[in-house]
């Protein structure tokens, strides 16, 4: 893809990062450039070179230079920590980690037992040149000078580019195996949906880490447009940015539509070129407001990491995702997978119709894999219903997760971190309503007799051993949780409780989490 647009325009704009404007060819040399520095290390063919990193120049190059190589490509988001972190590369088998002086010292929490680890590069922090030297056992080696540049590698649209961690569900984070191809789909649905042309500039505030932000990438090189990435979202700069660098595309989330609303109006809120902004999960009641105030269209849809951009399009109303897209089928299933008439939710199943279009399968986890991809539907684990015309609607997610701020959280991850605390016995950590129309995780906790344990001492434990996102609001402790006759805790009682007048809420008790990047929603 890359070499197809250095040679349809080769010279113009595609890529704005860090104050670089960058075109295909430069890209395609820097790669080049990467890859030899990577083949250097001792990285071959269908090795996985892990990144923990933001959304910095340096990211593109370690990205395309190990695609260029043939290795696999492992980004991963960069607030994770602990236990999470560990089972990433363990799983991934990654050989090298390139990641950011000041998330390195999270490596100290992450022992180099079953870990493929042989070598850790670590890139200056933003503004400063200084780099540390060690993070716990782990030797911290400056990222080396790239080599001269060498052909891409003899890949083909199955090859494997990357491996994409989601959060996990009833187990640890799964790491989706995204086949080259899958990419080339993923920009040409979003090209379709959004109506990009040539002369569009698309603008991103999401994080590289995310498929959101890959999938905007890939749609400007098949384009030929052009991609400005922001460090970070910010509500209040958010029309100023769109205006100084004349985006007429953009990129948003749920959580992110309700707080631009709730900032106060701005003269020049609508002083920009953007005409419409691609923003799954937007309630239905926002559209108009946020189109009337922003000037731009919220167009909704629905792709999966282990998808692709499948539904999208077809004159969809707002809070509805639309049709499915040519060339994949969807049907809404019963539990034993029978689709079900109109009208009726059930769990959303997919099928691709193009090679490759979809994920492989999830990395060294063939049980999760076979489960996910059986009766040759994908099963998304999302509850939907289907109008009369074709149309889906999204309801709730079947899987143990919760979403917060555009972040997907694992609930079986935040309890292995609070049952790691020596004062608890029991933990059930589920989701309650947010007031920005998402989700907010609340623990619910049983503490071993004879034992006491504040709030506040609680969180202070979480904080270095699970992402920042993960830190549970609301702590509620009691003597006992709802339970099965076989012993296991009924979440859906306690998500129907909902924030009970005993839950300690962190927010209005001041409690301060360190964010160690900054947040998606600012």
């Amino acid at each position: 893809m890359l070499l197809r647009r250095c040679e349809t325009a080769g010279d113009t704009p595609l890529l704005l990062i860090d104050g670089a404007v960058l075109s295909a060819r430069d890209l395609a040399d820097r790669a080049g450039r990467s890859a030899a520095r990577l083949a250097k290390a001792g990285i071959e063919l269908g090795d996985r070179v892990a990144l923990l990193c933001g959304n910095r120049l340096e990211f593109f190059d370690m990205l395309l230079g190990t695609i260029w190589l043939g290795a696999i490509a492992v980004p991963i988001n960069r607030a994770a920590r602990g236990a999470q972190l560990q089972h990433i590369l363990a799983n991934s088998g990654a050989r090298l980690l390139v990641l950011e002086a000041d998330v390195a010292q999270a490596m100290a929490y992450v022992p180099s037992a079953d870990l493929a680890l042989e070598a850790i590069w670590v890139l200056p922090a933003r503004g400063e040149d200084a780099l540390p030297k060690t993070a716990g056992e782990w030797a911290l080696i400056p990222v080396p000078e790239p080599g001269v540049p060498r052909e891409s590698a003899p890949t083909g649209p199955a090859h494997t580019a990357m491996i994409i961690y989601t959060s996990g569900t009833t187990g640890p984070s799964k790491g989706v195996c995204c086949p080259q191809a899958q990419f080339f789909w993923w920009g040409l649905n979003s090209i379709d949906v959004l109506e990009i042309e040539a002369e569009d500039v698309l603008l991103t505030t999401l994080p590289l880490f995310h498929v959101n932000a890959l999938g905007a990438f890939f749609q400007a090189l098949l384009s030929g447009s052009r991609l400005v990435v922001m460090d970070r979202f910010s509500a209040s700069g958010f029309s100023a940015a769109l205006a100084r660098h004349g985006a007429t595309v953009t990129y948003l989330l749920g959580a992110m539509v309700s707080i631009l609303l709730a900032t106060p109006d701005q003269p020049d809120d609508a002083a920009h070129r953007v005409r419409r902004a691609l923003a799954p999960g937007v309630p239905a009641q926002f559209h108009a407001a946020f189109a009337g105030r922003y000037g731009m269209a919220l167009i909704d849809g629905y792709g999966a990491t282990e998808s692709n951009f499948v539904i999208g399009g077809g004159d969809p109303l707002p809070g509805c995702m639309g049709q499915v897209r040519p060339g994949y089928e969807a049907i809404v299933a019963d539990e034993d997978d029978n689709p079900l008439p109109d009208g009726t939710p059930g769990e959303l199943l997919l099928r691709a119709g193009h090679p490759h279009a979809f994920a492989a399968g999830y990395h060294e986890m063939p049980s999760q894999t076979a489960a996910s991809w059986r009766n040759l539907w994908l099963h998304t684990g999302d509850r939907v219903w289907r109008d009369a015309e074709g149309r889906f609607y999204f309801m709730d997610r079947i899987k143990d997760a919760i979403r917060r701020r555009g972040e997907n959280i694992s609930a079986f991850e935040v309890e292995q971190v609070l049952l790691s605390h020596p004062a608890i016995a029991i933990a059930a950590v589920y989701p309650v309503p947010s007031e920005h129309g998402e989700d907010e995780v609340m623990a619910s906790l049983v503490l071993r007799e004879g034992m006491a344990l504040s709030p506040e001492a609680l969180l202070d434990f979480c904080q270095p051993r699970m992402t920042y996102f993960s830190v549970p609001r609301y702590l509620r402790f009691a003597d006992t949780l709802p339970t099965t006759e076989n012993g296991k805790v009924q979440k859906f009682r306690l998500r129907d409780m909902g924030v009970t007048p005993d839950a300690w809420d962190r927010e209005a008790a001041g409690y301060q989490v360190a964010r160690a990047v900054r947040a998606v929603a600012g």
